[in-house]
């Protein structure tokens, strides 16, 4: 398997969870490079259910090594509680099975409330975001006054450091009429979990060039999806990274050169969480899918918004990722659909667009133009080999492939490893 950027086509929660878990199979090193616990990836194995938020998905495949790079944003509380919840599930979690970059920056309870009270302040122009302050999280880190990975296991640093951050935020926090931290309290709970995390931190810069020194393959998992970029998405509506092919080399220092293969995860639908524009949105769909029991955040628990097919959508994905291989999820979820729509173009009054609109204004005006396609009223859960899915299925997961302009290779029917089909 070569150096493979896996990255999602539309607005996140389309599954990469579970086709990075069937990736890894082949794959030596499983490398997660931007956002931090507000994603989330579900993966199921022999039915037994797995939610992931900062460790990459190859940890529940023994032999792999996982790395969570400088990109990331790291809550090291929610760490440690991620990998003793899958300890006690019985996955094995080493320092020989996971890294964690020491360049990587942390994220605080005064970064969780400053998220909180900004979002509240908004009001009914809210982002939707998670609240668990990956956004001011960032923003320290580009205002050069983050703490990091190398800070926290450093002790008389870290208290120094620590002890100025919270007397600022504190500041901030109180004029927000939100509540101040208790710098003792947060500093004991950081140094544990700092002592706990210390044999996990590495250079991980050097570890991902020395395993590709000695010919292995890298997996880089995107989390969140295109439309979710902070430079590529539907501004302000988006998360504070990127989840662009682009932040694998960023967020993990492996140089462009050095990447074989872009794979785009895309669901047979559309959804999106949080607010913003959504041209295809449909209440109909939603609501089907909804009854069915899909369609609900991995790490929030909300429901999902949920529409048609966009084409233009994973076309600008393909485009912006330069990607080759389409994985298409949820396919099963249509298997009761009598007539299925694709938004192949947008009209904003006499003008039609094969784009997104940069603008949110001009994007909120966008009116779907649809094509249809024949449903095929049989259920495909059960299939197993590409020749033996119904040949209207087959007919629809190419022509949206075609429509996003890149080729199709994994068709997935649900969430279990067993229901992947190579195409």
């Amino acid at each position: 398997m070569a150096n493979t950027i896996l990255v999602g086509a539309q607005w996140g929660d389309e599954g990469k969870g579970k086709i990075i878990d069937v990736l890894t199979e082949n794959a030596d090193v499983v490398v997660r490079s931007q956002g931090g616990n507000n994603a989330g990836h579900t993966v199921y194995v022999k039915g037994q259910k797995f939610v992931l938020h900062l460790i990459p998905s190859g940890i529940l495949r023994r032999g792999k090594l996982c790395v969570i790079g400088n990109g990331v944003v790291v809550d090291p509380i929610n760490l440690v509680g991620e990998i003793d919840g899958l300890e006690k599930l019985g996955v094995q979690v080493s320092p020989k099975s996971l890294s964690l970059s020491e360049t990587a920056h942390l994220v605080f309870p005064y970064h969780r409330l400053l998220d909180e009270q900004r979002e509240l302040a908004k009001g009914k122009n809210k982002i939707g975001t998670t609240k668990r302050g990956i956004g001011p999280a960032y923003g320290d880190k580009v205002a050069r006054v983050g703490l990091r990975v190398c800070d926290l296991i450093h002790p008389a640093r870290f208290e120094v450091k620590l002890h100025a951050r919270i007397a600022e935020n504190n500041k901030v926090l109180k004029a927000l009429g939100a509540k101040t931290l208790n710098f003792r309290e947060v500093h004991a709970a950081y140094r544990k979990a700092g002592d706990r995390l210390a044999p996990f931190v590495r250079n991980t810069v050097v570890q991902l060039h020395e395993a590709m020194q000695d010919g292995a393959a890298i997996l880089f998992e995107g989390a969140q999806g295109t439309f979710l970029d902070i430079d590529h998405g539907t501004y302000p509506f988006v998360t504070s990274s990127n989840t662009t092919a682009g932040g694998a080399c960023t967020g993990s220092g492996v140089a462009p050169h050095r990447m074989d293969k872009v794979v785009g995860v895309m669901k047979a639908y559309t959804t999106r969480v949080g607010e913003g524009p959504f041209p295809s949105e449909d209440a109909e769909i939603s609501d089907m899918l909804h009854a069915m029991g899909r369609e609900f955040g991995a790490t929030t628990g909300r429901a999902r918004r949920c529409g048609w097919f966009d084409a233009v959508v994973t076309r600008q994905a393909a485009m912006v990722n330069g990607i080759d291989d389409l994985a298409i999820t949820n396919a099963d979820g249509l298997d009761t659909v009598e007539t299925i729509r694709v938004c192949i173009g947008y009209k904003v009054g006499s003008r039609k667009l094969n784009y997104l609109p940069n603008d949110l204004e001009d994007l909120a005006q966008c009116v779907p133009i649809y094509a249809e396609f024949p449903g095929w009223r049989t259920p495909t859960h059960e299939v197993r080999d590409w020749k033996k899915m119904p040949a209207k299925c087959k007919a629809y997961l190419k022509a949206i492939s075609e429509l996003t302009g890149a080729k199709l290779a994994i068709a997935s029917v649900g969430p279990g490893r067993e229901q992947t089909i190579f195409v």
